[in-house]
């Protein structure tokens, strides 16, 4: 074998024995619950010290079964293996799913078939629907028939006649998005675009203001210059459009900062799961105390 591969297996028998001993122990991966009033709720080890908690199985297999995948994800950055590609796979058909069920509950039942047919929909599933139908539901039978067309893609010979909804939908969409575009983004910039060079506030001159709305209002007329192409880019022209750019990729790294930073955060909060809920490592919200 390889070297590699020899210290790969090392660790992993070091750690599969760590995991053995703390759990042969009780000092890691428990989880607890306890009966309030009739009602089960998540409890912490120093409850179950108090004995007001007992230990609940479902949620400790739930909590191994986390951490699990947690590991199987990260060990992608080892790199590519079949524990990843179960991991993912996971994810991918429990969002599908949990997707699905969340867009029948909340729109097909309500917004379709709850305006279509709202005596039966309140018989079984929404038992506070009105049984009266309204004067438009008629109109509702075209979202119907469009859903309808769109499941003969699951037939081969009539799978032409999904495109026509999917466009209608892609058309929908794009049209709804780009107004949104228009107001949320486009429109807003500008607004905040028009900002005046000398502020003052009660008669006096805010010099950092100012110098803020200057940088601004010059960052964008540079950025501007930079994607004008009727003039060639020399001279002050050129000086100008090279502001532009210094401005853009100030302005993409900052973006991707952000993003970083957001990643970063998930990761953190995985990595405390597993200090903390698991392995039990670290308790920050001292939630284990007597252990």
């Amino acid at each position: 074998m390889k070297r590699e591969t020899w210290f790969w297996i090392v660790m992993f028998v070091a750690g599969g024995t760590f995991l053995a001993y703390r759990t042969g122990a009780g000092e890691m991966g428990r989880s607890y619950s306890e009966n309030l009033n009739g009602m089960v709720r998540p409890a912490y080890a120093r409850d179950a010290v108090a004995g007001t908690a007992a230990l609940s199985w479902p949620r400790t297999i739930g909590l191994w079964v986390a951490a699990f995948f947690t590991l199987a994800v990260l060990s992608f950055a080892y790199r590519d293996n079949p524990l990843y590609k179960v991991a993912e796979s996971v994810l991918v058909g429990v969002s599908a799913a949990y997707w699905m069920i969340v867009a029948l509950w909340t729109t097909i039942i309500p917004n379709l078939l709850g305006k279509l047919y709202p005596a039966w929909i309140q018989s079984w599933a929404m038992p506070g629907l009105s049984p009266i139908r309204d004067s438009d539901w008629i109109w509702y039978s075209i979202p119907l028939l469009l859903g309808l067309m769109l499941l003969w893609r699951l037939s081969p010979k009539g799978a032409w006649i999904s495109r026509w909804p999917l466009a209608f939908v892609i058309g929908a969409t794009a049209g709804v998005r780009l107004i949104g575009f228009l107001q949320a983004d486009f429109l807003s910039q500008i607004r905040n675009s028009i900002v005046p060079l000398f502020v003052t506030h009660d008669g006096t001159w805010d010099w950092s203001a100012s110098l803020k709305n200057l940088v601004l209002i010059l960052g964008i007329l540079a950025c501007l210059v930079y994607f004008f192409f009727s003039f060639e880019h020399k001279n002050l022209v050129g000086r100008t459009a090279k502001v532009g750019i210094w401005v853009l990729m100030i302005t993409f790294g900052a973006m991707f900062g952000y993003t970083v930073m957001g990643r970063i955060a998930l990761l953190a909060i995985r990595l405390e799961f597993l200090f903390d809920d698991w392995l039990w490592l670290i308790d920050p919200g001292h939630h284990r105390l007597g252990f």
